[in-house]
């Protein structure tokens, strides 16, 4: 009996799920069928994009102008940081960058009518105002990892090979999870956006540049708190034979996946505790 009653709770959540992908692909769907009625703006913000994010890549090949190494990591290594953050960052910024916006929601009171369409709130919040022009930071950190990749000298084992998608998936989850478990301060607090924002795109920055020229506490903060460190530099600690400047055990350079999860479970359980806290606006 518990063993049908277990297997009846992972099929409910499991359908849950799928409905929550099929509920955000659908309102995704409307909103860049909206986007591309405007074709050539489209394209311009997009390029526009692209160009704005580049600035940040801009900055670091400056840097090295004047010297060929960064805390002992060369160019082609920042290339690599910076190419995985960006990506993962990015994507998780297309997909549920909207949650933003809840505090606005909050108080204008609009957030009572997703609460009672038929469709999970949350995958409404992430679709909102959906927009492919976020590719831009996205497609440009791809080709600096493309550039990163090609000028590295890295003996290609098959761990490392794997590490590189697999950390690209989860620095995604984990990047999504901060954007959705920030933003359910806003459930408590008028206006936490700017505390997202810091933990969000602030932690993609800190993540362009190698650990070796941060302070030991702060490493250790985004490794046992935030774990920022799980996007790329503790698996990227392995892919290019680099030394850990804490010491850690060389399991903690394969536990992305293990971070990701846990992230995106802390992340649910704080929209659940948010949405229970929400009494509306009385209006």
């Amino acid at each position: 009996m518990a063993d049908t009653v277990t297997g009846a709770g992972a099929e409910t959540l499991l359908e849950r799920a799928r409905w929550s992908v099929r509920a955000w692909w659908l309102m995704a769907g409307m909103w860049t069928r909206a986007v591309m009625s405007y074709r050539a703006s489209f394209v311009l913000m997009l390029g526009a994009n692209i160009m704005i994010t580049s600035l940040d890549f801009f900055v670091v090949v400056l840097m090295f102008q004047h010297t060929d190494r960064l805390g002992g990591w060369t160019l082609p290594e920042l290339g690599f940081l910076y190419g995985t953050s960006g990506i993962a960052l990015g994507m998780a910024n297309l997909f549920v960058g909207s949650t933003d916006a809840l505090g606005a929601r909050i108080r204008a009171g609009t957030l009572d009518t997703m609460l009672i369409r038929p469709a999970p709130a949350l995958a409404q919040l992430c679709a909102e105002r959906f927009s492919l022009r976020r590719l831009g930071r996205p497609v440009q950190a791809a080709a600096v990892l493309a550039w990163s990749l090609t000028a590295l000298d890295v003996a290609w084992t098959w761990d490392r090979v794997l590490l590189v998608p697999v950390l690209l998936l989860c620095g995604t989850v984990i990047f999504s999870a901060l954007f959705i478990g920030f933003a359910t301060l806003q459930f408590w607090w008028g206006e936490a956006k700017e505390i997202q924002n810091s933990f969000t795109y602030g932690g993609a920055t800190l993540l362009h540049y190698p650990p070796t020229i941060f302070a030991k506490e702060l490493v250790a903060g985004v490794v046992f708190g935030i774990p920022l460190a799980f996007v790329n530099w503790l698996p990227a600690l392995r892919i290019l034979d680099r030394p850990d400047p804490l010491g850690l055990p060389a399991a903690f350079q394969y536990a992305s996946p293990v971070a990701a999860a846990l992230c995106a479970y802390v992340a649910g359980l704080l929209w659940r505790a948010g949405l229970r806290a929400y009494r509306g606006t009385g209006s």
